[in-house]
Order: C-alpha cells, then structure tokens, then sequence
C-alpha cells in the first residue's frame, strides 16, 4: 500500500458546491490540478476519479498571452484542449472555463506561471478563467474567493541528492502567499493545505491501513482486535513527527513517532516536536518498532531490508 500527499484528495471526488448543492459533484466539474512533471499530476488525477482536469500547461497554450514569459512549445507536446474557450471581451461563446477548484497535486515545475494562473482564478468571478470581480469586492476585509485552494504538502524544504535541503511544495506556498497578501495590502488567504501534519492525512491513512489489513487477515480470529497501534517513521519532526504526535484516533488506535537521521534531518538542531525514539535509519525504526511488538530478537536478525 503506497500513500503520497495528494492521495487524500481522492476523497474529495464526491464533494458538492457548499454554495449551491444542485450542482455535480466535484468529480463532474472542472478542476484545475498544478504541480508535477509534464502530465503526471492529471493523470493521478484522473485515477482518483476526476473527469474533467484542467492544468496550467493547456491554459498557456490556449492563450500564449495570458504569461508571456514561457514558451507555449514546452507544454505543447502534452496540453490538451480546454474544455470551454477562456473568457475575453470579444468572445462570443455562450459558455466559458470555469474552474471550481485548484488543487496543487506536487512541486510545481514553473512557479511564476502557475501563481499567475492561480491568482488570476482565485480573483475571477466564480472560478470563471479571463474574468475578475471588482477591485472593491477584491480588496474588501475578507477577500475570501469563491473558488477553494488545496496544497498537498506544507514542507518548507525536503531532502534531495544535493547536499543541502532543497525548497518544497512549502515554499511555492510560502510564495505564492506573498503574492497574494501583496496584492491584498497584507491580508492573508485562507488556503487549505492537505498533508503531513493536517489530521485530515492521518485520518485518510488510519482509515486506508485499516482497510489493508482487512483484507490481510480476511476471516482470521485477529481482525476483530482492531488496529492497535501505527509506528509513523519520518525525518521531518515538523511533518512527520508533528502529525503524528498530534494524531488522536477516532478508533483509540495509539501512534509512536520515530524519527531517523537521514534526509532533513539535522543533528545540530534540537527538534521542536519530540519523537518516541530517535535511530539512524527506516531499517532501525523498523526494528526497533518489532522489538516493541515482542518480536524475538534472533527472528529479527535473520530479516534483511530487501525483506521489509
């Protein structure tokens, strides 16, 4: 079972507009998905059951002007048709793009093009691409948009082959914000990030974990006893350790944090979230976590990482 920061955003397939509760659900209208190399994030997108995916490469190649500073030919190859037309003033279409929510899957690839696109739909009417509202209604107290915001992954910086941590999903957010509140003389906006820490993870992941070990122990006399306890191994004492430590479940399942000394991690640094333990690597969590689970030790010996 394989879980990524955007997976929980397969449950929001069958949300409905909390506006007006006539319309399809979310999976039946169109989304605009940012983030990620070339089509992957639509095609994951897809996968979790939206039918009608819009991303920042097909609107720069419908309208070259929209962002002149990239070359419509890179995204070419993989853009697709926009399912309606973008709004100008001498359109004559009677239907125009309209997207009812963004949802940013991964790191995107071009930070510029995609805060401009998202705040260009962020201050549209009603999600409405090529439109604004009003620069009163725009810059009022609480310019709350009309269309919902959704980030996958808060982490400022992840670990990569370089040698030093590199800007994550976290940063485009931490950037984009600033362009906004910029706009906005300092008002902040009201996203919803998805993710390590949030409790709406931990909640999709219990409820996954569970599920698999349903179907692992079927009929066996164990799979009444419930899922007792969640080891969450991470590098990252503001994600990993963090969720976890704050993670109360609605099934009285107990989590223990486990933080190991590889990727972000920093040995200089007292971490501001306490794990239960901390070892050098993935392998030593494991073990450790079997020893916690009365494994003996000489079974334990005979395992290898490759076994894990």
């Amino acid at each position: 079972m394989f879980i990524q920061s955007h997976t929980p955003f397969a449950d929001f397939t069958h949300q409905t507009d909390r506006h007006d509760k006539s319309k399809a659900p979310l999976k039946d209208r169109t989304v605009l998905v940012c983030g990620g190399d070339q089509d992957d994030c639509r095609q994951v997108a897809e996968s979790y059951g939206f039918t009608s995916v819009v991303t920042t490469a097909d609107i720069i190649t419908s309208t070259p002007t929209l962002w002149p500073f990239t070359s419509p030919q890179y995204h070419a190859s993989y853009a697709r048709p926009l399912p309606q037309p973008i709004y100008n003033p001498s359109s004559t279409s009677p239907t125009h793009l309209t997207i009812s929510s963004i949802f940013v899957f991964a790191d995107p690839r071009d930070w510029a093009l995609d805060i401009q696109l998202i705040t260009d739909v962020l201050l549209s009417q009603g999600g409405v691409v090529g439109t604004t509202r009003s620069r009163s209604l725009a810059r009022q107290e609480n310019p709350a948009p009309l269309v919902p915001l959704y980030f996958s992954n808060p982490d400022l910086q992840w670990a990569s082959e370089y040698h030093l941590p590199r800007l994550g999903q976290g940063g485009f957010k931490a950037a984009f914000m600033g362009v906004w509140e910029a706009i906005h003389r300092g008002i902040p906006l009201k996203g919803k990030t998805i993710g390590k820490p949030s409790r709406e993870t931990f909640e999709f992941a219990e409820k996954r974990l569970r599920e698999h070990r349903q179907k692992l122990l079927g009929t066996h006399k164990g799979a009444a006893l419930g899922l007792r306890k969640v080891y969450m191994v991470g590098d990252n004492p503001l994600s990993d350790i963090q969720g976890g430590n704050d993670y109360s479940s609605p099934f009285g399942s107990v989590w223990d944090t486990i933080l190991v000394r590889t990727g972000v991690y920093n040995d200089s640094q007292v971490p501001p979230h306490k794990p239960k333990v901390t070892v050098d690597g993935v392998w030593d969590a494991v073990k450790w976590a079997l020893i916690r689970e009365g494994w003996p030790t000489d079974e334990i010996e005979k395992l290898s990482v490759d076994d894990t």
